[in-house]
């Protein structure tokens, strides 16, 4: 049996940087963790998977020695150690950003009996200039309340019987290789109790959704997968309060900048006669129009920069910058006029205007002198 890389079960390539390995871990734990995809096998065998990845991988000493002797060479090193400080830094991150804080030790956003997490996240797209300058948006939501009839819990009249699965503990020990740890119980989700009939007012669900619409200001400077908290409009608990939304935002791209972090890249198509003769042109920016000089000789991609011209960071307000890139323009086509204006002046320019000609001189000569016999 082929052992998978653990590169590849990340989905990385082997030079990949410490950000870059931790942003697709999140990815993927996110993806295939038990809880968003109950009962599927073969989701809780890559969650495993990618985690027992990352315990190595993100570990620099780890990974060296893997990258050099691959997993046998880990044997011994204290691969059952589990994870380090670092490392249990970045899997509560994701667990909270997924399930608001639920599990591995930090405060329990998910009550007793309660079918469903305090906290949720929407994905909320983005035109270009709202993300850039900031908005004040609309959003319309729905967040779940406890069924009334059944308290919460799903089940008639509220009665519920222990989980034979778990015996009641609401989580399971899983193990895998040298790795062992615990994860919400497939079967009852967490609770330890199973309804015996369900709920008929919520069909077993325990909740009900009520709809709201709320107004929500978005700071300048964010970008696609940004996260942003609101406060006190997530889903309801039996006592009436309210944990927390998430908004990750998608933003849409524009036809003329092209974002990359706080820097915008534009291209500036120029007529070749401009490159030559050099000229002073006005381009657009974010926050009106700039100057660009373009000097005698400007070649085709060259950049001109503009700083302070890029969008503002989303956490300190410094710009950016503006990159122009310029794009040089041939003509098409040629009149009669043109053509013979253009060969006047490439005949002004004399010796200079052909330097192929003095380049290739000897080399043909030396070229033909390779067949003769």
């Amino acid at each position: 049996m082929t052992e998978l890389d653990y590169y590849e079960a990340l989905e990385v390539s082997r030079n990949c940087t410490e950000a870059e390995l931790k942003k697709s871990y999140r990815r993927l734990a996110m993806k295939y963790h038990p809880d968003r995809n109950p009962g599927d096998k073969d989701a809780e065998e890559r969650f495993k998977i990618i985690n027992e990845a990352y315990q190595v991988l993100s570990d620099a000493e780890k990974r060296a020695i893997y990258d050099q002797y691959g997993k046998s060479g880990l044997d011994g090193y204290g691969r059952g150690g589990g994870f380090g400080a670092h490392n249990m830094d970045d899997i509560m991150d994701i667990f909270n950003s997924m399930f608001g804080g639920a599990g591995f030790g930090r405060s329990q956003r998910r009550r007793e009996n309660q079918k469903y997490s305090l906290d949720f996240e929407v994905e909320y797209s983005l035109k270009f200039n709202e993300a850039v300058f900031g908005a004040e948006k609309k959003i319309n939501i729905k967040y779940k309340v406890p069924c009334s009839d059944c308290n919460g819990t799903g089940a008639k009249d509220g009665k519920l019987d222990i989980c034979d699965y778990c015996n009641g503990q609401g989580q399971v020990v899983m193990k895998q290789g040298f790795m062992s740890f615990a994860q919400t119980c497939p079967k009852c989700h967490g609770e330890g109790q199973k309804i015996i009939q369900k709920c008929q007012s919520c069909s077993g669900r325990g909740y009900h959704e009520e709809s709201d619409t709320i107004t929500i200001k978005i700071p300048a400077g964010v970008d696609t997968g940004n996260r942003l908290r609101v406060q006190g409009h997530g889903n309801q608990d039996k006592n009436g309060q309210r944990g927390d939304l998430y908004l990750t935002f998608n933003v849409e791209e524009d036809k003329h900048f092209i974002r990359d972090g706080n820097n915008i890249y534009t291209e500036v198509p120029v007529f070749f006669t401009q490159t030559i003769l050099g000229d002073t042109i006005k381009i657009p920016s974010l926050y009106g129009e700039l100057e660009l000089d373009l000097k005698v000789g400007t070649k085709d991609r060259e950049q001109f920069v503009f700083n302070n011209e890029g969008v503002p960071d989303v956490h300190t307000g410094q710009k950016g910058k503006l990159i122009a890139q310029i794009k040089i323009i041939y003509p098409k086509k040629l009149n009669d006029e043109q053509r013979e204006l253009l060969t006047k002046l490439q005949e002004s320019f004399g010796v200079e205007s052909k330097p192929h000609t003095s380049t290739f001189e000897d080399v043909f000569d030396r070229v033909k002198s390779w067949f003769k016999k």
